[in-house]
């Protein structure tokens, strides 16, 4: 029991040390904080404005390569519309020229006259009218007049072009 009596006694002696010492370390440590919450006051502004500094240019960076990016991209639209255009343009042509074709041959299989036959047939009828008013002594008639004239002489000849309307010419 003498021992343990001891043993407490020199417990209670190197409590209020070891307490004293918490004490002090814990005080250290609050000062420590406060100290470090006062540094960051007086250089958070500092520190933020850095930051928004570097963020305005990180923003001024990603936003002229995504400027850069979208013109690459429109002009490779412009390109590509450029290319369909020309392409369509291409087809429509090529659709245009085949039915002229398919229309010319309807035209032919129902023996409508095309615009070179006819005029064909308007020169040959001028050299006709020509070559008639030469044997009469008298001057060429206006080309009414000769289309007026030829025409019963041709019914006479009996050929196809003859019996055929007569066609009628654009402006």
């Amino acid at each position: 029991m003498v021992k343990k009596l001891q043993k407490t006694s020199a417990e209670k002696k190197t409590v209020p040390h070891l307490s004293g010492a918490v004490k002090e370390s814990a005080q250290q440590i609050w000062l420590a904080g406060l100290g470090a919450f006062s540094k960051a006051q007086e250089e958070g502004g500092k520190v933020f404005e850095t930051l928004v500094k570097e963020g305005l240019s990180i923003q001024r960076k990603t936003q002229s390569a995504a400027e850069e990016k979208i013109s690459e991209a429109t002009s490779k639209m412009a390109n590509m519309a450029t290319n369909i255009q020309s392409k369509a343009g291409h087809q429509w042509d090529k659709l245009e020229n085949i039915f002229e074709e398919r229309v010319a041959k309807a035209l032919k299989k129902l023996g409508v006259p095309s615009a070179r036959d006819v005029d064909t047939l308007t020169a040959r009828i001028d050299e006709l009218n020509q070559s008639l008013h030469k044997m009469n002594g008298k001057a060429p008639a206006t080309r009414t007049a000769a289309k007026a004239t030829v025409k019963p002489a041709a019914k006479k000849a009996g050929s196809p072009a003859a019996k055929r309307p007569a066609a009628r010419k654009s402006a």
